[in-house]
């Protein structure tokens, strides 16, 4: 994605959708992107509640489970994501941030029946929730786990606005405002999402190929069998990897799902048992 005069622009030259929110204002000094989840019913829902001006609230961006990209605001106005907030001496993020909101349902709870269900009573599948406890502490619980596509777009569109605007850094809303905000949450793999849209070079290269398991497998410090296995071996059938870098057949990989509720776990796998994701 690139963007011209403050619109994201997809690879093919055509606009993302355009839906303008009331709930923005001039004054915008950018130097950080700052992640959202929505906790809301669906993307839609999310989005509507956003363009109503009773919301007092905006984003610059929404993207959806499915990958789906909406812009709320331009790039050159101030969208009411932060609220209250501080960072470094900065008062006030709505001023000096993007805010790109992900469609999530956040903090969830397990009923009487066994199953994890958002607070607008939708239920979750065991497979798209980790259990941890909050990095501002409290007990462990349930957390929606983010898509794989919403995590690559969002990395695409939080890269274009670095490159772009020149900006230092991407954070949490519960990194800017501690104790009052928790998203993007612990299911939100930060480590990864950070290096992939800081870390590589000028952030021109295409984005990284991924990579799916194919078998339960093994993920090790190093490219080969005399390397110690890492505490997440092995690795589920169907786990998605980013590739970072090839080693005769062995991969060194990113693991972009939550595997016994951690994330941002890196290693090495052997090449023959992942194969690319279409």
């Amino acid at each position: 994605m690139k963007i011209v005069r403050h619109r994201l622009i997809q690879a093919d030259g055509s606009a993302v959708p355009f839906r303008r929110s009331p709930n923005q204002s001039s004054g915008l000094d950018p130097s950080y992107v700052v992640m959202h989840y929505t906790a809301g019913a669906s993307a839609e829902s999310s989005i509507d509640w956003l363009l109503d001006p009773a919301a007092r609230a905006s984003a610059h961006v929404l993207v959806g489970r499915d990958g789906g990209v909406t812009q709320l605001v331009a790039f050159d106005r101030q969208a009411w994501h932060a609220g209250r907030s501080l960072w470094q001496g900065l008062e006030g993020l709505n001023a000096h941030s993007f805010g790109i909101e992900l469609d999530n349902g956040g903090p969830l709870e397990r009923r009487g029946d066994g199953r994890w269900y958002t607070p607008f009573g939708a239920s979750v599948e065991d497979d798209e929730v980790i259990e941890a406890p909050h990095r501002d502490g409290g007990p462990s619980r349930g957390w929606h786990t983010y898509s794989a596509v919403q995590l690559l777009a969002a990395a695409e569109i939080a890269n274009a606005l670095v490159r772009h605007y020149a900006l230092d850094d991407v954070l949490g809303h519960d990194a800017i405002a501690p104790g009052r905000k928790l998203d993007p949450g612990p299911a939100f793999p930060m480590g990864t999402f950070r290096a992939r849209v800081l870390g590589r070079g000028d952030g021109s290269e295409a984005p990284q190929p991924l990579l799916q398991t194919t078998t339960s497998l093994n993920i090790r410090t190093g490219p080969g069998t005399e390397w110690d296995k890492l505490p997440a071996s092995p690795l589920p059938a169907g786990s998605k990897l980013e590739l970072l870098a090839e080693d005769r057949e062995w991969r060194q990989v990113l693991v972009l799902d939550a595997i016994d509720g951690e994330m941002d776990i890196e290693g090495w796998v052997y090449g023959r048992y992942v194969l690319p994701i279409a």
